[in-house]
Parts: C-alpha cells; sequence; structure tokens
C-alpha cells in the first residue's frame, strides 16, 4: 500500500540540515537514475486510468518550481526525486520529508448499513474500528485473490473513508460498487478522490515539525489513529484529517485537506520544517523507504493472483470475524496449508535481484521470484522480496538463498524485515 501534518511561528535564522548518510555513502548518478526509470515504468502496476494526457495532482507547480524530476505513474505527471532519491531517503530516515501523494484514491461509505457493507468488502474486521480509528486491510475476490491493499477510516457511526492505490482506482471503483449492488446494504459509494489533496509528511521529527504550525493536539495521535480539525483549524482549511498511519517505517502524519489548500499547506510545513532537516521527496525514496520497511506494493508482493495470507497479510485477514469476499477461499488455503510465503533478503554481495530475478536453493533449482528488489541506503546492500515454497529450508531466517541476476548467481541471506532495523 502506498500510503501517506497548522499558527505560523516561521521567521528564524534557519540553518541547512547537515545530513550524514550511513556509509558506505551514496550518490544517485544519472544512470542510476535512469536505471530506476526503466524499472518503475516498466514495474509498476498498471493502470487503466493512464492516458496520452497525464493528469496532474494540486501540487504539480510546486513540484516544476522545485526543479522536480518528473515521471508518469497511474496516469499522474509525478515527482520522482528532487535532490536525489539517495539523499531523500536519508532525509526521511534522520529527519523528515514530505511527499505529495495526491494521486491516491478516497472513497466515502455511507449509510446506515455501511458498516455491514466494509465488513463484507474488506478482510480485516471492521467492528474493531470506532470513530477516530483507522487499519489496513485488503479487498479480495471471490477466489481470494487480491484487489487492492486499502486503508479504512471510521469517520463516525456510519460513515467510511476507504482509501486505495492511485494505480487501482476505476477498478476498485468498480468492485467496490459491483459488491454494493449485489450485497443490497443500505448505504452510498462517493468517490472523492478529485476533490481531495493528501500530503505524507514522514520521519523523526514530522511531530515536531507539525507543532510548529498548528496548536492542534497531534501529538497525541496514536498510531492508526486520527483527528479531524473544525473547519478552519488546521491552517484554514475547511476540510483536514490528519492521520498517523505511514509507508515508510517511520513516524509521521498523513494530512488530507481540500485541493484548493494543499500548496498553502505545503508551503507552511516546508517553512516550519527547514530547521528541522525537512526535504521534499518524491516517489522513489518512497518505495525504497517502504521497500527498506518490508511493506507491500500493490502490482509487486500483492495482486489479484495472491491470496493474502500468501503475502504474510493474516494479521489482517480475519475469516473468523466475518465473512467478507472470498472468504471460503481464504478459509481454504488456510486449511491446507499456505503454499508459498513472501520472504525478505538481504544480498550478501554487490548487485541488486529485481522484479521477476529467480531465486534458487543451493543446487540451482529455481523455488520462487523476487517480487521487489533495491539497494539499502541505511545497510549499503541490496534488499528485497520474493515469494518461495512455504518451507522452512527457504523461509526461515539467517537461510542462505540465491537470486539469479542476468548470467550471475548471487548470494543472499534470508532476513526478517524492517530491513534498516535488522542485526
Amino acid at each position: 500500500m502506498e500510503q501517506w501534518a497548522g499558527g505560523r511561528r516561521m521567521k528564524r535564522n534557519l540553518q541547512p540540515f547537515n545530513l550524514k548518510p550511513s556509509n558506505p555513502p551514496f550518490t544517485i548518478h544519472r544512470s542510476a537514475f535512469l536505471r530506476f526509470a526503466t524499472f518503475w515504468r516498466s514495474n509498476r502496476p498498471p493502470s487503466p486510468m493512464e492516458s496520452t494526457t497525464l493528469r496532474t495532482t494540486p501540487l504539480h507547480a510546486v513540484h516544476v518550481a522545485l526543479g522536480a524530476k518528473m515521471m508518469p505513474f497511474a496516469g499522474f505527471d509525478m515527482p520522482v526525486q528532487y535532490s536525489g532519491i539517495m539523499d531523500e531517503h536519508h532525509a526521511v530516515r534522520q529527519a523528515a520529508g514530505l511527499f505529495d501523494v495526491s494521486h491516491m484514491g478516497e472513497v466515502f461509505v455511507r449509510g446506515p448499513q455501511a458498516f455491514e457493507f466494509v465488513q463484507r468488502l474488506v478482510t480485516n474486521d471492521a467492528a474493531k474500528l470506532y470513530d477516530g480509528k483507522a487499519m489496513y486491510t485488503v479487498m479480495c475476490r471471490e477466489d481470494g485473490g487480491a484487489v487492492d491493499d486499502l486503508l479504512v477510516y471510521r469517520i463516525a457511526e456510519g460513515e467510511y473513508m476507504l482509501v486505495i492505490n492511485a494505480s487501482n482506482i476505476e477498478k476498485d471503483l468498480a468492485h467496490i460498487r459491483a459488491q454494493h449492488e449485489a450485497s443490497g446494504f443500505d448505504c452510498s459509494i462517493e468517490d472523492a478522490s478529485d476533490s481531495t489533496a493528501l500530503l505524507a509528511l514522514q520521519g523523526p521529527k514530522a511531530f515536531d515539525i507539525i507543532a510548529e504550525v498548528t496548536d492542534l493536539p497531534v501529538a497525541g495521535i496514536a498510531f492508526y489513529h486520527f483527528i479531524q480539525p473544525e473547519p478552519g483549524a488546521f491552517l484554514g482549511c475547511q476540510r483536514a484529517i490528519l492521520s498517523y498511519t505511514g509507508y515508510t517505517g517511520e513516524k509521521g502524519l498523513e494530512i488530507y485537506c481540500e485541493p484548493k489548500k494543499a500548496e498553502e499547506v505545503w508551503n507552511d510545513l516546508m517553512a516550519a520544517g527547514k530547521r528541522h532537516g525537512l526535504k521534499p521527496a518524491g516517489l522513489g525514496a518512497r518505495d525504497t523507504l517502504r521497500l527498506e520497511a518490508g511493506y507491500c506494493l500493490y502490482g509487486h508482493e500483492l495482486d489479484e493472483s495472491i491470496n493474502p495470507l500468501e503475502a504474510g497479510l493474516g494479521w489482517v485477514t480475519k475469516p473468523d470475524a466475518a465473512d467478507f469476499v472470498g472468504v471460503e477461499a481464504v478459509r481454504a488455503m488456510k486449511a491446507a496449508g499456505i503454499p508459498r510465503k513472501l520472504i525478505g533478503f538481504v544480498i550478501n554481495e554487490r548487485g541488486i535481484a529485481r522484479q521477476g530475478c529467480p531465486i534458487s536453493d543451493a543446487d540451482g533449482n529455481e523455488i520462487g521470484e523476487v517480487t521487489s528488489g533495491t539497494q539499502s541506503p541505511v545497510l549499503g546492500k541490496a534488499v528485497g522480496l520474493g515469494f518461495v515454497p512455504n518451507n522452512p529450508d527457504y523461509t526461515t531466517p539467517g537461510s542462505p538463498i540465491y537470486m539469479k541476476v542476468r548470467n550471475r548467481t548471487l548470494e543472499a541471506t534470508i532476513t526478517k524485515p524492517p530491513f534498516h532495523k535488522a542485526g
């Protein structure tokens, strides 16, 4: 899941943040960026939204003014990097980064039977939600394949917000509406994607930066909780939600607001965060951060051929809590035994195993496939995720495993994410 902080006390003698990357130091060269760009174009989830005319977020002019490298993603012209993927990655790990993720989709479910419909729609237990609480979950097909992974926010009794992946908005909406029609539950479905901007402030300094711009009690927002300020209370936004979920493995907040306020919110946060080392961050760093943290990305670790149990998402898949779409397939797999497992690995030599690279055992037998791979800026080594048979020989942390990269075989060690905290 791709995922995703008001006062203005900002006139200070601000000093630039002296970012010190971990050893060995990294710089991203043009050739490395081009390799990433090729990989990004060829491996991002396919989207029916994409066309010859790219859409833009409310912050597009800001990205262009900052000199960001822009690239098509999910039908949008999106910033991949500003100062460099590695630099932005380290900023988020050590201080903070600000992301524009306004391309994500927001869908509201409202009505007397909104709870019943959400409980039917997703794999996690919506009965555990209360006002101000959010959860991570999955939508499945009847055969158990993942339609998408998403967040569900309980706004109020009878009102929920679903946050879905940008590349899946049209597909997800079709699925949601088809399930709504089939269920007959008394609720409405509203696509609010175009009327919602979304910023993600991520990093250990995120809450300090928020404190510079608002007196709202943001420090008290617990993990997977959110607040809804009164109209105008957060930087003049008439509609705002501030939540603490995240997709980087760091503390941080997501800021939902009306599109016309997005640029003001961005600028105020960047000004307040300058002395804390805040940097704008693009989708390139967002991907390396999520992979370093071991998070799934739809189109890689999840798709319609993958059951959430195989992707290690049993913790958000509750077949005993409700009869959600696909529950029988999930129950059957759980009873028969999960055939394959998503593992993490760290490569012990130079080289990166990208999506699609074969995974083999010590005898050279092909046993699985890499779903995501990158260079971990924190470890200084390549890391990745991939599917292998659910056999202790291939899934036990510390065990060796092998990646076939072009004409080379790279030795790796099975490692449980998050990688940046391993060891």
